[in-house]
């Protein structure tokens, strides 16, 4: 008699199915990214932006998509990560690792706190409040204290060291590709952990929510944490990539471009923000010949996958596949 598969095992089987494709396409397509990168110093840099700009959409993907709730102060977190990293390199000598966790950690309280004095707003007043506070953040960083550089900002940042060794460019980016990955399986795994799946309940119907004993109040604040903890890595990347930062390195543009990531990727997968950025950097700053304003030809983009794909490019492959699949098993029963 043959083996009883137990419900358990087919979900275990399928789960199983389910990680080897993920790191079987990420694998691919790192090694295309590297291919096509090689040894040019600007696709490198926009490796590089692409990687920020990934993980700015990652952290706003926890709040916005999960939760629904629209911060517009992620320009202020990522700010945070990239200061944090460079006053650790100038000021104290220290290792810039320390910078990286210090800047997750006060631009996670931050949310916390603005998140706490924003609590009875939603929707479009939410929205403006944090679009304000990144404003003024911005302002803060060029007539506040001293020790931000003001609008010159901070230079001379020390490279990178990984126990004691330095790592060409070359390193960095790979180094900076594996990252977002890493990010992006974590968060992809807690949009379907409970606490994700209890995250989303909430956004539909949050009195379904509180009459299962919920508090979405305090599931928007820790994604909010979440997420600014992500973005904040976003600015102490793009400050290991440059050895310096200004007020002016992440403005609201920046936002602005994060909230559409997701949406051009796709939203029904957390791989749909680096997605959506990497698809970003190259219709803005290395589309071959065109050489008019790749925001323009950018918002034109975004306009027909609204229509054509509202699942986003990662929704539309999947509904192919699907549609493929379907036809191909159709044709192998007659």
């Amino acid at each position: 008699m043959g083996a009883i598969t137990t419900p358990r095992a087919i979900r275990s089987r399928a789960r199983l199915g389910n990680v080897s494709r993920e790191a079987l396409i990420t694998v691919i397509v790192v090694a295309v990214l590297l291919l096509w990168m090689g040894p040019s110093l600007y696709r490198q840099d926009l490796i590089f932006l692409a990687a920020t700009y990934s993980l700015i959409a990652l952290g706003m993907y926890v709040p916005f998509v999960l939760a629904g709730s629209l911060s517009m102060a992620y320009s202020a977190y990522a700010a945070i990560g990239a200061y944090a990293v460079a006053l650790m390199s100038v000021k104290t000598g220290m290792s810039m690792w320390w910078g990286w966790l210090i800047g997750a950690l006060v631009a996670a309280c931050v949310a916390v706190l603005l998140s706490l004095a924003t609590q009875k707003l939603s929707g479009f007043y939410l929205a403006a409040v944090t679009l304000l506070f990144g404003i003024a953040f911005e302002h803060w960083l060029i007539d506040g204290p001293s020790f931000t550089g003001g609008s010159a900002g901070i230079s001379g940042v020390a490279a990178l060291t990984m126990f004691g060794w330095e790592p060409p460019r070359y390193a960095l980016v790979v180094f900076a590709i594996l990252f977002v990955c890493v990010i992006a399986v974590a968060v992809d795994r807690l949009r379907k952990s409970v606490w994700g799946l209890m995250l989303q309940a909430s956004r539909d119907n949050r009195n379904v929510a509180r009459a299962s004993g919920v508090n979405p109040m305090h599931l928007t604040v820790v994604a909010l944490a979440i997420g600014a903890a992500i973005a904040s890595t976003g600015g102490s990347l793009f400050t290991v990539s440059v050895q310096a930062v200004t007020p002016e390195t992440f403005t609201l543009s920046i936002v602005f471009l994060a909230i559409f990531m997701p949406i051009i990727g796709g939203r029904g997968s957390a791989w749909g923000a680096p997605l959506g950025a990497l698809i970003v950097v190259i219709v803005t700053l290395n589309m071959p010949g065109y050489q008019g304003s790749g925001e323009l030809l950018l918002a034109g983009a975004v306009l027909v996958i609204l229509i054509v794909a509202p699942g986003g490019v990662i929704g539309w492959s999947r509904a192919l596949i699907n549609r493929l699949t379907a036809t191909y098993q159709e044709r192998d029963s007659r």
